[in-house]
Parts: C-alpha cells; sequence; structure tokens
C-alpha cells in the first residue's frame, strides 16, 4: 500500500486510454477467473469482494457484519456485473461495469487532488501510476 495523490482527472485519462486499461482489465479477469474458464462465477468474484473488506470495516477497524446484509450486498453486486443475468460475467460485462464504477468514483472525487491510501495492483494505483509515468516523460 502507497499514499497517493490524485483527482478525477487521473482516473478519466486512464480509463479513456484504452490500450492501459484493456491490458489492466485483462490481467485483472485473469487473475480473477480461477479456473481458467474464461468467466467468473460468483464465488471468484466474491472472493474478490470479500478480500476488500469494504463493509467489514468502518475506517480501518473491524466491525461486526450481519452476515445476511453481507450476502445481500454482495448478491447485488455480482448482479450489477452480470448484465446479461446467465449466472456468469464475462470479460466484456467485467470490463463496463468496472469503468462504470471508476467514473463514478472519478466523478465523486471531483477535480480537487485527494490523498488516498492505495493498495498495489489496484485499478486507481495504476491510474496513478499511468499519470506519473507520462508526467515524467
Amino acid at each position: 500500500m502507497s499514499v497517493e495523490v490524485l483527482d478525477s482527472a487521473t482516473i478519466v485519462n486512464f480509463v479513456e486510454d484504452e490500450e492501459a486499461f484493456n491490458v489492466s482489465i485483462r490481467d485483472r479477469f485473469a487473475h480473477l477467473d480461477t479456473n481458467h474458464d474464461g468467466f467468473l462465477s460468483y464465488a471468484e468474484l466474491l472472493e474478490e469482494f470479500q478480500s476488500l473488506r469494504v463493509f467489514e470495516t468502518h475506517f480501518g477497524i473491524d466491525v461486526i457484519t450481519d452476515p445476511k446484509e453481507l450476502a445481500h450486498v454482495y448478491n447485488s453486486l455480482f448482479i450489477q456485473f452480470d448484465h446479461d443475468a446467465n449466472g456468469t460475467v464475462d470479460l466484456e460485462e467485467f470490463k463496463a461495469e468496472t469503468k462504470s464504477m471508476m467514473l463514478a468514483m472519478a466523478n465523486g472525487i471531483g477535480f480537487l487532488p485527494v490523498q488516498m491510501v492505495l493498495e498495489e495492483g489496484s485499478f486507481l494505483k495504476k491510474a496513478v501510476e499511468r499519470e506519473s509515468t507520462k508526467l515524467a516523460a
């Protein structure tokens, strides 16, 4: 993890850079597709959702969360990704929903720079690294 400064332009420019964004999406999809069938099952995405610990912590402190509520939230997230409702998420669905979520984050952040703790390998970290490389050139 590292502390980085970013703004909405950092994220939007990354998403609009089709080459960089597509490589990142394909790499993450391949990492999540543990059975290598070309689709993400609920179990495969659930593992990713759970690793984020968004609902199990509050400002870094563990909190007790109702398991039924968590299951409902995770199921709702999966449905967001599964656009054709066939029970799996293909690469295009994963890309489209990730893009949508990242643009929503950019919209929420706004044009003023913010400082964030980013996990190595995350899409936001890759966006910051891309921007740093462009500025250094």
